[in-house]
């Protein structure tokens, strides 16, 4: 098919290729291997194009470079910070082999691969707006990776279209590829200042149209539990049961406040993670909500549950490490929605109907935000995301970069 950015594509098959899932229980950064190896050959990348300043942070682990703007000297706009990040998800990344459906009619199923699983409008309603699309695909065995190669792929590819196309006049754009998203501790050590963006927008989101200021406030509890294991033939009176010690944390909280039955802006207790056995067991939860005082509300009654259960026991058998991940970044934006209005005029410049809704996760333009740069996120194009039924089309990442480069226009006040 005819393209504006005729090395998209391709450079979205070729990052997707390079396996780099983050592994929380690293203490590097990057967290992983794979991460360094594949900032090192962005970076000859971005030098390769003509980006300057090109960079790797040892202190953030981030890809930074700038594109200097061709404005006359008298005048002076905002510069603008792009962000993506270079981890996915944990779950099988290895050996990703795409899959294109040219010219999707919207209702078929598509078998990924040879593998037993298929991308069925019955089950994944969003495939049937995408009707005359080419769709990018798994082949059913891996994730694909569309969070966030797509990000990487639309920013470089906008700022590449603007070096190739010197009579389009802009200002300053700083970009910055990031590490470790997907386990929260991405942006822990980003640099605003080093940075030197006025204004950034994270190229994270999902379907066409996503422009997300808002984000949960999210906590991270781990519990350790401590038994005390017996025969069971002499337990009565002496055995405490780690696992049954778990069960009876977990039933004391409110059972409807659980992702699959929450929407909206509708808070959570998520439990990600048990295991153990009779004499030691561990979970792990994520708390999750758009209030603030609903959120402190929430890890309150972690505190609580745990005190009241300790002095059950009449010692410590519940062990609660409780931390914040990040915060709501509406707290900053919405005091000044410059940055947001310019996306949001941008995309219906394009023609893009602007789907702007409290999203039910976080980026690392929430981290960002709080560190004094405004940093709202704008949709990349992925669907069913963290999963083998991944997908992306191509005409929806071709309209990010196109917004990219309208919000560019619009900032420098050529469009």
């Amino acid at each position: 098919m005819m393209t504006k950015y005729p090395n998209l594509t391709s450079r979205f098959i070729k990052y997707v290729k390079k396996e780099t899932r983050s592994d929380e229980n690293s203490t590097t950064i990057p967290s992983t291997e794979s991460q360094v190896e594949f900032a090192a050959a962005l970076v000859e990348e971005l030098k390769v194009i003509g980006l300057q300043d090109v960079r790797l942070s040892s202190t953030s682990g981030y890809v930074f470079a700038t594109l200097p703007g061709n404005l006359p000297e008298n005048k002076e706009v905002k510069k603008i910070g792009l962000i993506a990040h270079m981890d996915t998800a944990d779950f099988n990344a290895r050996n990703i082999n795409p899959q294109f459906v040219r010219d999707y009619d919207g209702k078929s199923d598509i078998t990924l691969g040879d593998s037993q699983y298929k991308l069925s409008p019955s089950e994944f309603p969003s495939l049937k707006k995408y009707a005359g699309h080419d769709l990018v695909t798994t082949d059913g065995k891996t994730l694909l990776g569309a969070d966030d190669k797509a990000g990487i792929a639309e920013i470089i590819t906008a700022v590449e279209y603007l070096i190739e196309h010197p009579e389009i006049k802009h200002g300053e754009l700083r970009i910055g590829i990031g590490p470790d998203e997907e386990i929260g501790t991405g942006a822990d050590n980003f640099d605003v200042a080093d940075f030197g963006a006025d204004i950034a927008y994270t190229v994270d989101g999902g379907p066409l149209g996503e422009l997300e200021y808002e984000t949960f406030n999210a906590a991270q509890a781990k519990i350790e539990l401590i038994g005390k294991n017996v025969h069971p033939a002499t337990a009565k009176g002496v055995m405490i049961n780690a696992l049954q010690i778990a069960f009876d944390f977990h039933a004391q909280l409110p059972k409807r406040e659980v992702p699959e039955k929450t929407a909206g802006r509708e808070g959570f207790f998520h439990l990600v993670e048990m295991a153990g056995s009779v004499d030691k067991a561990k979970m792990v939860y994520i708390i999750r909500d758009h209030n603030r005082q609903k959120f402190e509300a929430r890890k309150c009654l972690f505190q609580e549950i745990v005190a009241e259960m300790n002095a059950s026991y009449g010692t410590k058998r519940v062990i609660l490490d409780l931390k914040d991940q990040y915060y709501n970044m509406r707290e900053v934006i919405e005091k000044d929605m410059t940055v947001v209005d310019i996306a949001e005029k941008a995309m219906k410049n394009l023609e893009i109907e602007p789907v702007i809704y409290p999203v039910r996760g976080g980026t690392d333009g929430s981290k960002i935000s709080f560190m004094g740069l405004p940093t709202p996120n704008l949709f990349a194009g992925g669907e069913n995301m963290h999963s083998r039924f991944e997908y992306i089309s191509v005409q929806v990442m071709e309209q990010a970069t196109s917004v990219i480069l309208e919000i560019v226009a619009e900032v420098a006040g050529t469009n």
